[in-house]
């Protein structure tokens, strides 16, 4: 019997520069078309970068920060109860905490054209480290529909 390999947090090896498996995570979803060597090239430009900006700050410090600044607490939930549907505010498990950091992360640099992925990677972080930026953004707003949705909180069974 073959043994499918999964994505489990058991599985993911740390990365070989800080010894971070959150990084490693993080090289895991930056990656286009299974080219790691890339991905991690760009994610170690962007906390080069970071250490030039911020001499007095570790770069690893800085992108957990920044991870951890744009984790939601809350988010909403679309609930079906008696023909109407409402969002219902619940709070967020961690695992999905951070994949949800990371994955607007990820988005907010995506979509900053016409510059190196690196760049605009560190741009980011440094942006999300100082509670700034696109990822932050989409964070207040997520927490801001939640707070607007709390009437509908007592349907979270």
């Amino acid at each position: 019997m073959v043994k499918k390999f999964t994505a489990s947090p058991i599985q993911l090896k740390p990365d070989t520069r800080y010894n971070s498996k959150l990084i490693s995570k993080f090289v895991n979803c930056l990656m286009y078309d299974g080219k790691k060597s890339v991905a991690t090239r760009a994610v170690y430009d962007a906390l080069d970068i970071i250490q030039k900006q911020l001499p007095n700050e570790n770069p690893l410090d800085v992108f957990v920060h920044a991870v951890d600044n744009v984790k939601p607490a809350i988010e909403v939930r679309s609930k079906r109860v008696g023909g109407a549907t409402y969002q219902v505010p619940t709070p967020v498990s961690s695992r999905r905490q951070q994949a949800l950091s990371i994955r607007w992360i990820l988005e907010a640099v995506r979509g900053r054209k016409g510059r190196p992925v690196d760049r605009s990677l560190a741009d980011e972080l440094l942006a999300a480290y100082r509670r700034e930026g696109i990822a932050m953004t989409k964070r207040e707003n997520v927490h801001r529909m939640a707070d607007a949705n709390k009437a509908f909180s007592h349907f979270a069974w």
